[in-house]
């Protein structure tokens, strides 16, 4: 690697890192792929010849062991564990508040450095257990540019992106938090599954539209993926779009992730307004690139989410008209009962219309498992403003988001 390349990766580096370069604050190791941690070490002075083993041992020190203090890497020696730590951070990000629900549920609201003159920002991660499985929700974004007109994170303007860093931040808190790394104990308090692993699945699907971010989304979970690290199956990860065409092969051929979309609507005259991006890349764009989408299989199915709206999208012909337009395609579809906010104007739809709507959606062998409501003892959403006045009720904000998140990816291998 030449002198000058190795100067540009780490520029390159130093951008993906949050705020580094531009609060004063040092950039994060946490978050670079192995290429941008070489140009990283060799601008501060590691020799060439040591380079690749020096980023051997950060990597199953970061992703394997979970560590986040230059002293705790053992095998390294004292010089470089002090060149390590006037240089570079590997600290987590501040926990503004931890919540745990008796069904085992947790919420942390997380509080990120600003980025230049900005201020601090805050995003909240969930995890929620199910049997055998622990899934995680993770943001992308400081608010979102969307409004679809049912979320109550639409109505919150775009701050930032989330760097590759502050996602992949998300899973690695929530595993110390859950004693997910080897040696650390488990936390007392609510259900954990019994499994090796307590997260087993992560979901992009918190706050912000992941393929308006995907560079560092790409590259977060490429990293939350790789065998000699965190080691996910990509089978167990799943992103969440409201419906970016052009991003969408990319997520396949680039990415291989498990897809979801935000569907909401089988007309487009609906979709317009429910899901307002529909305008720009219609359901016939929308559903030719999920036919298209690389991978899909009956075993690789595109996960399809379903609000149920009272008067709105729920009726029979809904029903009929959503398996036309997914003819076809491996499919599962979510329907989700809406949980209604403050200023919204939708209503849930009754249960008993809901599981009509399910019975004829499966009847035509597609599986539409309804969500039902988990936590409600404790406030967890992702992406909700704090603010009192623009609270949901707790019970109202966990169910949704919970029912969001349950039941993506694959149980097995």
């Amino acid at each position: 690697m030449s002198a000058m390349v190795a100067i540009d990766m780490a520029r390159q580096a130093a951008r993906q890192a949050p705020a580094a370069a531009l609060s004063g604050e040092k950039p994060s190791l946490i978050g670079l792929t192995r290429e941008m941690m070489s140009a990283a070490l060799a601008e501060v002075g590691v020799a060439e010849r040591q380079i690749k083993m020096r980023v051997s041992q950060i990597w199953n020190w970061l992703y394997v062991r979970g560590v986040s203090d230059f002293d705790d890497m053992t095998n390294v020696s004292k010089d470089m564990r002090e060149t390590l730590k006037r240089h570079f951070t590997i600290a987590r990000p501040e926990i503004v508040e931890e919540q745990i629900s008796n069904d085992g549920t947790r919420k942390w609201l997380l509080r990120f450095p600003p980025r230049g003159a900005g201020r601090p920002v805050e995003i909240e991660t969930v995890y929620i257990p199910e049997e055998g499985r622990g899934t995680l929700c993770i943001s992308s974004q400081v608010g979102c540019t969307l409004t679809c007109s049912f979320c109550h994170t639409g109505t919150q303007k775009l701050v930032r992106n989330l760097t590759a860093e502050e996602i992949l931040a998300q899973l690695l808190l929530a595993r110390d938090r859950l004693g997910d790394f080897p040696g650390r104990d488990v936390p007392a308090g609510g259900f954990i599954p019994s499994s090796d692993r307590k997260i087993t699945n992560i979901v992009m699907m918190g706050m912000g539209e992941p393929l308006y971010n995907f560079e560092n989304v790409k590259t977060a979970l490429l990293i939350a993926s790789d065998g000699d690290g965190l080691s996910l199956s990509k089978r167990r990860i799943t992103l969440s779009t409201s419906g970016i065409v052009p991003e969408i092969l990319r997520t396949g051929e680039e990415i291989g992730v498990m897809l979801a979309i935000s569907l909401h609507a089988v007309r487009d005259d609906l979709r317009d307004i429910l899901v307002p991006i529909n305008k720009k890349y219609p359901l016939k764009e929308l559903i030719a690139a999920c036919r298209a989408y690389p991978g899909l299989s009956n075993a690789r199915r595109i996960t399809f989410e379903y609000v149920m709206l009272k008067d709105i999208n729920d009726s029979l012909e809904d029903a009929k008209l959503l398996i036309q337009l997914l003819k076809g395609v491996p499919a599962k579809i979510n329907l989700i009962p809406f949980n209604p906010w403050p200023g919204t104007n939708y209503q849930c739809s009754d249960w008993e219309q809901i599981e009509k709507f399910a019975d004829f959606i499966n009847q035509a062998g597609y599986a539409s498992p309804i969500r039902t409501p988990r936590g409600r003892d404790i406030l967890a959403a992702c992406g909700q403003l704090k603010s009192e006045s623009e609270r949901m009720r707790k019970v109202d904000r966990l169910a949704y988001e919970a029912m969001m998140i349950a039941g993506h990816g694959e149980d097995d291998d």
